[in-house]
């Protein structure tokens, strides 16, 4: 039994990983179309029909690029950190439940995840925060002025945001009673109980907000790119970087938008949880469930580049003020808040 267990995960950690690379390489493919749309043009069109093979050549081409490192960098860092970088995007998505349970005629279940574990909260934020010594070693180590000075700014920038990030997910744990993601999903049964919405959006639309902002900051996502902003610092932590160093960053960086947005429809928008499911059972269920949750992402995936192509890039210090002046104290009212409403609602004070 047990080896049946490893040899499922292993099937899927190599689909999750899969799927992972797959999605990353076509965002890059949608972000051009998307760019396009807005600004009346026709975006990429001869790499294949429709330009669908545009990611395949932009790999190629990142691959058979000649590899440079410069002659006064550290080498070894300059080595590790893209894959830094890559790994932590990657390895995120372990917690994730992205799919309900397949139960087979045998009685066998099938869970949709890696890792059931129950701190999945505290395993993504912990990684979360890991993901910045990629930037921060990568920046330091190309010995160049430009490339310290994007990655003190991505560091001191996702450190700020992590906190809001924190506090806001803080309220979920509160109302779902767990830190697990998976029972956070299972909480948000459906779509509607009780004369109001199941998904989080609705009941805590205020952490969504702030939630939202935080992991667009986190992902380095215009309005918030000031790591790589090309007006100011050529081109940020990674102006030394080229050949599959500078893929591993840019896949790393869309990888991170895929895991942001996953986190998020399941935090908030209920995973894979949709109306009318209790209708439906078994495979058709699972499919179901799972391809509801893959357009949540996809969603939110489009909602990242529909921003990024419509707001203007804030100032930096405007960038440090919304995180500590604006965000953090909205997040701390919004938990107190919270709090007393629970503790109302069970009763706390009558007793």
């Amino acid at each position: 039994m047990e080896s049946g267990l490893f040899i499922e995960k292993l099937i899927l950690v190599l689909v999750l990983f899969a799927v992972s690379l797959g999605i990353a390489m076509y965002s890059t493919y949608l972000e051009r179309k998307v760019a396009a749309w807005f600004q009346d043009r026709v975006g990429p069109d001869r790499a294949g029909p429709w330009g669908l093979l545009q990611p395949l050549a932009d790999g190629g081409k990142m691959f058979f690029k000649e590899d440079f490192i410069p002659f006064h960098s550290d080498k070894w860092l300059f080595i590790i950190a893209p894959g830094i970088a890559m790994f932590v995007s990657l390895v995120t998505g372990a917690v994730i439940p992205w799919g309900p349970e397949l139960v087979l005629e045998s009685g066998h279940t099938i869970a949709l995840q890696v890792a059931n574990v129950n701190i999945g909260i505290l395993f993504i934020m912990g990684f979360v925060s890991i993901g910045v010594y990629g930037i921060m070693i990568g920046g330091w180590a190309s010995n160049n002025k430009y490339s310290l000075f994007g990655a003190i700014r991505a560091s001191s920038q996702m450190i700020s945001y992590e906190l809001a990030m924190g506090v806001s997910v803080i309220t979920i744990v509160m109302m779902s009673g767990s830190m697990g993601i998976n029972d956070i999903v299972t909480s948000q049964h459906g779509f509607w109980d009780n004369g109001w919405f199941t998904w989080y959006a609705f009941k805590q639309p205020i952490a969504f907000l702030i939630f939202f902002i935080c992991a667009l900051a986190e992902c380095n996502r215009a309005p918030f790119d000031l790591a790589e902003c090309e007006s100011e610092l050529i081109g940020g932590y990674h102006t030394e970087y080229g050949s599959m160093k500078l893929g591993f960053f840019l896949f790393a960086e869309y990888t991170n938008m895929f895991i942001s947005s996953a986190v998020i429809a399941a935090l908030f928008f209920g995973g894979y949880n949709f109306p009318g499911m209790d209708h439906f059972s078994g495979w058709a269920l699972t499919l179901i469930g799972t391809g509801v949750f893959f357009a949540k992402i996809v969603f939110f995936i489009f909602v990242f580049m529909w921003i990024r192509w419509t707001l203007p890039r804030f100032r930096y210090d405007q960038l440090m003020h919304l995180g500590w002046k604006k965000l953090i104290p909205l997040a701390l009212i919004n938990m107190l808040i919270t709090a007393v409403i629970i503790a109302i609602s069970e009763g706390w004070f009558s007793k």
